[in-house]
């Protein structure tokens, strides 16, 4: 694939607060968790965010949900894919019930809607 042809990853920078929610919970994670993180970060975007299941399910309104399992961990990062060829990661966290907790989901969609007015305000992390 030529390089100007690939989807590039981003990071949601809230515009309050600055933070980077997904950039932050990954920080946080132990280290095997986070390398598999990565994997299926690289693999969204080798795929241009369209991913199906068992690796990502859609939720609503263009947000998906990545599924990241590993060891007893169930991973979960919300996405959108946008024009431009950009993925941007909305809002991460560790699913602990068997339904999607409806807040979590909400904190994706108020970080979708907080990037669709400012959306200067993404970090771009360059793969390694």
């Amino acid at each position: 694939m030529n390089r100007q042809d690939e989807y590039r990853v981003y990071y949601y920078q809230n515009s309050y607060t600055k933070r980077i929610p997904v950039l932050e919970y990954i920080q946080k994670i132990p280290i095997k968790d986070r390398g598999k993180i990565a994997a299926y970060i690289t693999f969204l975007r080798d795929y241009g965010g369209q991913l199906d299941e068992p690796y990502s399910r859609y939720i609503r309104l263009g947000v998906r949900e990545l599924r990241v399992e590993f060891a007893h961990n169930r991973h979960r990062i919300f996405y959108i894919a946008v024009e431009g060829k950009k993925i941007i990661l909305l809002h991460a966290f560790l699913k602990k019930t068997p339904k999607t907790p409806e807040q979590e989901i909400v904190r994706a969609l108020n970080n979708f809607e907080d990037y669709k007015i400012n959306k200067n305000l993404i970090k771009y992390e360059k793969e390694t």
